[in-house]
């Protein structure tokens, strides 16, 4: 094949491409728009039944457009979404009264526990922190930041937590990959760099 050639295949696939962008970049933002979860590459392209190259280049497109912009793309547990900027932060709060409510410091110690050793027993999270959890974990089920996931195969069977989709997106973690790396020790103090660098 001449150079001639790859070169004219090239140009028609880079052309086919745009045109594909052109064509899913309305749908996408619609689709961004009205979805109440982050939404995958492969969600995206099932529902716009496009390929999944198509709507990869779609969402660069759409992210670059939007990134100057009070609303802009996360790419957040695994998938995109519309968010608003970080650089409206202080108006969107003033906006959404009452204030959101911020994660006590012992939530915030066994959310950070459950975050790396998951799937945790409530058992192993006070083992940790070494003080009852009783409260925490239902402040952290209540707020859909963990949930139940299983029993142990142990003596009592007792009761394994683990993240939400919900918890990566609320510390705008693309997964849990993200998550810094800290050593969690029976009885030794919690560092909490995880939440406090991503913040609630």
């Amino acid at each position: 094949m001449s150079e001639v050639a790859t070169l004219t295949e090239d140009q028609s696939a880079a052309a086919a491409l745009e045109e594909a962008v052109l064509r899913l970049q309305r749908p996408i933002e619609a689709l961004l728009f009205v979805a109440g979860e982050p939404l995958s590459i492969k969600q995206i392209a099932k529902l716009t039944r496009a390929a999944e190259t198509e709507v990869a280049a779609t969402l660069a497109q759409v992210t670059a457009e939007y990134a100057d912009r009070g609303i802009v793309v996360r790419e957040v547990a695994g998938g995109y979404r519309f968010a608003t900027s970080p650089l409206a932060r202080d108006a969107v709060e003033a906006y959404l009264l009452p204030p959101k409510t911020t994660l006590s410091t012992p939530a915030m110690e066994a959310l950070a526990i459950v975050a790396h050793m998951q799937p945790v027993t409530k058992s192993e999270i006070e083992a940790v922190r070494g003080v009852n959890s009783d409260s925490v974990v239902a402040t952290l089920l209540d707020r859909n930041l963990i949930l139940e996931a299983g029993r142990k195969d142990v003596v009592g069977r007792p009761m394994q937590y683990r993240t939400t989709p919900f918890f990566l997106e609320s510390f705008g973690l693309r997964s849990l990959d993200d998550l810094p790396d800290i050593e969690l020790e029976p009885g030794q103090p919690l560092e909490l760099k995880l939440l406090e660098e991503n913040g609630s």
